[in-house]
């Protein structure tokens, strides 16, 4: 529905912040899904500053959505603007956005033709960086956002998909609750097509998808994150093995798939115990953001993490302006508990170095190696490293490496599917059995099929039939 004091004139903003001003856009195009255009533009917004475009859920509104999920405050702080799109009554009983209508979520039609025109409309109006435009969404917002990326990956550089559904996964109403409660039995080639046939003859490159799903979801199964895993990944060209694991806030576990160039291409989010919604953590950090409320759940700041990802933190993954090379030789040396060492080969003109951990900095020193302290053990993590040059300014950054901190070795649990899911290591829905955290399908829920799971985070479990990893 439309919240009063929304249906504005543009220009004459409904909500203002002291950094910024969230107001209704109008004339941004034909607009065939007769969705309403709102957004927030901070103060002093430099020019090809990135766009986000933010996608509400059902029963919700733009208003809403840009109180509550903590986009404004990112946008305030590293210079971006944010498109909140706005469905309603008229389109959808329960103002959902129709990720399921193959007449209005498909390549320039209906609604997704109409996100399309805002993102014009708003590139054209701030000189946005048509490089670096992504569009993220909540439960029918996040199946709108796969299927956007699926429809315009020539647009879209990345995506979050947060309790949402894999790009068409269906194409009627009648297909949609199957969609949201059962497992589709896809292999990730058929899943891929899906996404590959939204645009045919197009090759890449493909937006890189964060996905985010609680563990408790009984709206959207979590069966849904590990098929959106599938889906990228197969149109990504790489394996649905995570590349690293690790623990965030929260009870959040990070799977991360990487590209060829060890670049994280997916990342998946599982958080232990979350329902449906979004997650948000309220505070003043850096990495805290949101306000509670239906469906915006206090457990970790997903936009946070979302936004890093993206690079829209200005890191680029570590690195800059500058027009220093990025340093050579980068190598893991000895790993602790709690401790990463690192080590590079020297710049040419460099004052000092800067080391990236997953994106943001993690320290900076004047010499060619770099002890990271105060981490977790048994966990990965990515760095990169960026020479710095006298004036301050930050040159490329280097080739990722992972290193893995000792301890927290996995635990293996051999048991039947019933007992499985009666220890909370795993789930069930439709008759079948999903490894938590992984949500790996591992046959029928009974007291028959036998698997081995290793635990190789809090709440994250794999099968290990053939053996518990060292």
């Amino acid at each position: 529905m439309v919240v009063a004091g929304l249906g504005t004139m543009a220009g004459a903003p409904p909500a203002a912040a002291a950094a910024g001003t969230f107001q209704q856009v109008t004339g941004f195009g034909s607009n065939p899904g007769h969705l309403t255009m709102y957004t927030y533009t901070p103060a002093d917004l430099p020019a090809d500053a990135p766009l986000v475009v933010a996608l509400h859920g059902c029963t919700q509104s733009a208003e809403d959505y840009y109180t509550h999920s903590g986009w404004q405050k990112y946008a305030d702080l590293w210079g971006f603007e944010v498109v909140f799109p706005q469905t309603d009554s008229t389109n959808n009983a329960l103002s959902c956005f129709s990720w399921f209508d193959a007449t209005k979520d498909t390549r320039d039609k209906g609604e997704a033709a109409s996100v399309r025109q805002m993102v014009n409309a708003a590139e054209t109006q701030h000189g946005s960086d048509s490089h670096r435009i992504f569009v993220t969404g909540l439960s029918a917002g996040g199946g709108m956002t796969a299927d956007l990326l699926a429809d315009y990956p020539d647009v879209f550089a990345g995506g979050a998909v947060d309790s949402g559904l894999p790009a068409q996964c269906a194409t009627t109403s009648a297909a949609a609750s199957g969609c949201q409660y059962s497992d589709q039995r896809l292999s990730p080639s058929q899943w891929g097509d899906k996404v590959r046939g939204s645009h045919p003859g197009y090759t890449g490159p493909w937006p890189r998808v964060a996905i985010w799903q609680g563990s408790s979801d009984t709206t959207v199964n979590p069966v849904n994150a590990g098929e959106l895993r599938d889906q990228w990944t197969n149109v990504w060209g790489i394996g649905q093995t995570a590349s690293s694991t690790r623990s965030l806030p929260g009870g959040t576990t990070l799977s991360s798939y990487d590209d060829g160039t060890g670049q994280p291409a997916v990342e998946l989010y599982s958080i232990s115990g979350m329902a449906h919604g979004l997650a948000v953590q309220p505070g003043s950090g850096t990495d805290q953001c949101g306000t509670t409320g239906s469906y915006y759940i206090n457990s970790i700041c997903s936009t946070y993490y979302t936004a890093l990802f993206w690079g829209l933190d200005g890191s680029a993954d570590g690195g800059g302006t500058g027009s220093l090379p990025a340093p050579t030789g980068v190598e893991v040396g000895a790993t602790t508990d709690t401790t990463v060492s690192l080590a590079w080969d020297a710049v040419d003109g460099a004052a000092a170095y800067t080391v990236y951990r997953d994106g943001t900095a993690a320290g900076s020193v004047t010499g060619t190696s770099f002890t990271d302290t105060g981490l977790s053990g048994g966990a990965s993590y990515r760095y990169t490293v960026a020479a710095v040059d006298a004036g301050g300014a930050v040159g490329a950054s280097s080739t990722a490496v992972t290193a893995t901190t000792t301890g927290s070795k996995p635990q293996c649990f051999t048991d039947t599917n019933y007992d499985h899911v009666a220890a909370g290591r795993a789930h069930q829905s439709g008759g079948y059995t999903y490894a938590n955290g992984s949500d790996q399908n591992m046959g029928l829920y009974n007291v028959f099929v036998r698997h081995t799971l290793a635990r190789t985070a809090p709440g994250y479990y794999v099968i290990a039939d053939s053996g518990c990893p060292s």
